[in-house]
């Protein structure tokens, strides 16, 4: 199979030549053509010139011509390819190439035939042409003219033509040859970092997801798969960590309780506890715990499938929000904790899970709660400017809008650096906090995938020890 970079260059090669080839031959033809008028109207000049030359040899006094200087003056223009006879007014022969030296006439005609039908591929033949000659407004005689037609080449016009065409092919076999070499670069150029691209995703392929490519081209496409290259090695990188993060997480979550219940069981088997209810309530709390952590893994598992099911319905979106607020009445009145919901002019119909979107705000409001400890927590709902439109269903036509609900607290606030992270599976903003108080650390991953599944999104806002914003937009 042949390579990219010798595909290119046979491309461009080609192209090339054949770009050349096809330029010479429209050049030559033009060249020629203009030539060739150019030499038609040079024999019609030259045929002037030669009437002329031969009034000036006429002796008005004598009344005759001056036949040496016609004959010099006529074997003259036989060498440049013209066959002249000259007559006087009587129509007497003057002076004719043919007759004074038909060696030289024959050698002459012949010469420039071969030439034209040989080198220009043209066939013709003599043709003459009679041109009157005049004195003082009087007939002093007649000019005869045999040219090759339709025209001819000189021998000094030949040689222009033919050191033209020699330098049109020279120019074209240098030019050809520069470009075998700009193509060879150039093709280089293109398919390196294709041919880089390739071998990182080799390694990549092979498990070195350290592997990256330069990404400074000067093409735009080689640019862009550079970077999807790096960025899939970023991302499969990152996820490699990820995994190896979460099962060290998992093992994490799940050892140190199961650890806690072995002590405790084996403490009582042995005797040295008593088997006391608020021992075995320990031990029962400690299952409830990993069960519930079990439960939420399994939870955020069904929900990251691309294939979870909503169970849609049409609700008061207000209803909602009460309604997870009244989950952590008991919760904030020991606090000492103020909550409320504010959502405008009710009602706000929304579409979607109720029981999934319940499971959203319960779990965003209950890190509210946990971590404020003086002040208040408001959740507000309100519909976004601008974003009322229709949508054709199978019901109908109904109205579409969007919302953002957010749940602001006054609590201890997350650092700039802990933000980025929130939403991670199992982190927790404080490390040393214990389960009790700090929880699995999925809830919000579980909101997040929820929001998603809905088409929405979760963000967050917090400045530490200055309280948090989380906004939810469906």
């Amino acid at each position: 199979m042949m390579s990219l970079r010798n595909h290119l260059v046979l491309v461009y090669a080609s192209f090339i030549c054949a770009a050349v080839l096809l330029l010479g031959v429209v050049i030559n033809r033009f060249a020629g053509t203009l030539f060739s008028s150019f030499v038609a109207r040079n024999i019609t000049v030259v045929s002037g010139h030669i009437v002329s030359s031969m009034e000036e040899r006429y002796n008005p006094m004598a009344g005759v011509f001056d036949v040496p200087a016609v004959e010099a003056l006529g074997m003259y223009f036989v060498h440049e390819g013209y066959i002249v006879s000259v007559e006087d007014a009587e129509g007497e022969t003057v002076w004719d190439a043919r007759s004074c030296d038909m060696g030289q006439c024959s050698a002459v005609i012949a010469d420039i035939a071969r030439r034209m039908e040989r080198d220009y591929g043209l066939s013709g033949g003599f043709t003459r042409t009679q041109y009157p000659m005049r004195y003082r407004d009087r007939d002093i005689g007649l000019v005869n003219i045999e040219t090759y037609g339709p025209f001819f080449y000189s021998e000094s016009e030949a040689d222009f033509l033919r050191t033209l065409n020699r330098f049109l092919l020279c120019a074209g076999i240098v030019f050809v040859l520069l470009s075998m070499v700009v193509s060879v670069l150039l093709a280089t150029a293109l398919s390196r970092p294709i041919l880089n691209a390739a071998e990182a995703a080799k390694h990549i392929a092979e498990g070195d997801l350290s592997v990256r490519v330069s990404d400074r081209h000067g093409t735009a496409e080689l640019c862009e798969l550079s970077r999807s290259v790096n960025e899939l090695a970023c991302a499969l990188e990152k996820g490699e960590r990820w995994q190896k993060r979460l099962s060290a997480d998992i093992a994490h979550e799940l050892r140190t309780p199961l650890t806690c219940l072995q002590g405790n069981m084996e403490a009582m088997i042995d005797g040295v506890w008593e088997p006391t209810a608020s021992r075995l309530a320990s031990c029962h709390e400690e299952i409830r715990r990993l069960t519930k952590l079990v439960e939420d893994l399994s939870s955020l598992s069904i929900l990251e499938r691309d294939t979870l099911v909503l169970h849609r319905a049409e609700f008061d979106l207000s209803k909602l929000l009460t309604a997870a607020a009244d989950h952590f009445t008991q919760a904030v009145r020991e606090k000492g904790l103020e909550l409320r919901v504010e959502s405008g002019p009710s009602p706000l119909p929304v579409s979607g899970d109720y029981d999934r979107l319940m499971q959203v705000f319960i779990n965003v409001i209950s890190n509210a709660v946990k971590y404020t400890d003086v002040g208040s927590i408001t959740v507000r709902a309100e519909r976004l400017a601008g974003s009322v439109g229709t949508e054709q269903g199978a019901k109908g036509v109904r109205e579409d809008r969007h919302y953002a609900v957010t749940v602001a607290d006054t609590g201890i606030g997350i650092s700039a650096a802990e933000l980025p992270h929130i939403f991670d599976r199992f982190y927790r903003t404080d490390e040393s906090r214990n389960r009790l108080s700090g929880g699995s650390g999925i809830g919000l991953s579980i909101a997040l995938a929820i929001a998603e599944a809905h088409g929405g999104t979760i963000q967050a806002a917090s400045e530490a020890g200055k309280g948090s914003v989380f906004t939810v937009r469906m």
